[in-house]
Parts: C-alpha cells; structure tokens; sequence
C-alpha cells in the first residue's frame, strides 16, 4: 500500500487540480457581483440519508483556497445521516466560500455514496470475519477521494495502483505461458529490481488454485467467479498457506454467502462504480 506521504500528495494534486478546472482564471460570475471584502457563512445540508464522508476533505479544500476560512464542524466523516442535518458551517470570504463549493459538494456527495455502499457490504459481513476490499474500478483522477470514502464506509483498501502490490491475474498469466511461469518470472523481477511488494495471483479454476499453491511466496490467492461450494473446496485446500480474496460479481444478495465459505476478504468494484451520489447542499447562512 502507498504511505500516508504519498496519499497526502495524491489529496493535494485532486485539490489542485479541480480548483484549475473549475476557476481557471477567476470565478467572474462571483467577482462580478460580490465585493472582494464581502464576509459570509455557509452550511452544509443533507438532503438525503447515508453516511457522510469527505467532511476532512472540504476542510483541505477550504483551507487550499483561502487559509482564512474557518470550518464548525458539527457531524464527523463515518456518522449516519438524515435529511435535514448540517453537517458544518464554513465562515469567511463571500468569493472564496463560492469558489470552493462546487468541488467541496461533488466529491462530498460522491464520497458519501461510497461510504453509504461501503457500510452496507460491512453491515452484511458482520460476524463472518471476512473483510470487504475495493478495487482500481475507480474514476480516473480521483481515486484516492473513492478509496478514502471506502476506508470512512468501514472497508478496506485493496493495492492503490499498479505500483504498491503486485497482482497476477488471467491475463498477465495467459500472456506468461502460465501461472508457474508467471510466478516464477515475478519472483526474478522482484529480485532483480530490489523491491519488495507483495503477491496476489487469481484463479479461475481448482487446477490452478492447486498450482498457484506448488510455488511459494504468493501472499493471496483470488478466487474468482466461483460458485459456493468450489469457493468452499478452494478455502480448505489453501488453508493457511496463504490469504484467500473472492471476487466477481458479488453484490449485496451473494455477499454474505461467500464470506461465510470462509474467505478472508471479499472485493468488490460496485463499491466505487456503481453509487448514486449523496444529495447535498451548500447554502448560505443569513
């Protein structure tokens, strides 16, 4: 997994980033017809339920665009929420509290969709022991925002990228000659190169879950697309050698189901590309 610099940075650069898309060389629409000495107040309103996620975020976000700004912070990122809650108030510059808002409100309402999907898939593993994973089924340019509202929703964070772990999957195997050869191949590579990131290799069948578990050093295996009872067989046959991942098509009715085939983790890309956003406000306070 990456460290907290580097996420930090990858926070920074969404920042940056969006305020140059957004503003580009001025918010005419405000500076029109706002004085620049104008002080205002704001509050952030729920207008739907779920869990919020992404209030620490808007705090960056203000304080990016103008370090004047002060945040109440009334309602905390993971909590539950209801229609009609204010989540905070945000006080300051009139134009600067506009130049913030549509950044602060789009990744908030996308951010709380996740956590909200997030909680759910947590809720139903509850006393199964198995842990629920996204995946790099992300928006391009804000993946650090999804996989920080999976982390508030109570999930956790498979790799961030193609750099911080290594995953071997049906593809990098075909194009190997093979599971054996792939792992062996990796292995090299890893040496080679003097990193050390962990293994993850998937299995589209029993065969190859008993062949993935011939080498040694593979840190978990995916099993996906298998139905409960092989999921079942394939849990027993890697015991401990190694950490067990089902994937592939699970959703809310399957979920459960699988996780009590006995998995340690369960991932899912519905947690990022499949939500519908928060309904959420930012509205001026008299």
């Amino acid at each position: 997994m990456i460290s907290k610099v580097q996420f930090d940075k990858e926070i920074q650069l969404i920042i940056a980033n969006a305020i140059r898309e957004d503003v580009g060389d001025g918010d005419h629409s405000s500076l029109s017809c706002i004085p620049a000495t104008a002080q205002g107040k704001a509050k952030l309103l729920v207008k739907d339920q779920g869990i919020i996620a992404g209030v620490e975020f808007a705090k960056q976000v203000f304080n990016y665009v103008d370090k004047d700004m002060t945040v109440e912070t009334l309602i905390e990122d993971g909590s539950p929420v209801k229609h009609g809650d204010i989540v905070f108030y945000v006080s300051g510059a009139s134009q600067s509290i506009l130049k913030a808002e549509r950044l602060v409100l789009n990744a908030m309402q996308r951010m709380s969709a996740i956590a909200t999907k997030t909680r759910q898939f947590v809720d139903l593993l509850e006393g199964t022991g198995t842990k629920v994973l996204d995946t790099r089924k992300t928006t391009p340019g804000i993946r650090a925002l999804e996989k920080w509202a999976v982390k508030i929703g109570g999930g956790e964070n498979h790799r961030f990228a193609l750099y911080d772990m290594i995953m071997l999957k049906d593809n990098h195997i075909d194009f190997a000659g093979g599971i054996t050869k792939a792992i062996d191949k990796t292995k090299q590579y890893l040496k080679d190169t003097n990193r050390d990131l962990k293994i993850i290799v998937e299995a589209r069948n029993l065969d190859e879950i008993k062949e993935i578990l011939q080498s040694k050093g593979v840190y978990r295996i995916l099993i996906d697309n298998f139905n409960y009872e092989d999921t079942r067989t394939a849990v027993k046959l890697i015991g401990d050698q190694c950490l067990t991942e089902s994937s592939g098509g699970i959703n809310e009715k399957t979920i459960r189901d699988y996780a009590l085939c006995g998995v340690d983790y369960i991932s899912s890309g519905a947690l990022t590309h499949s939500v519908y956003n928060m309904d959420l406000s930012l509205k001026a306070v008299d």
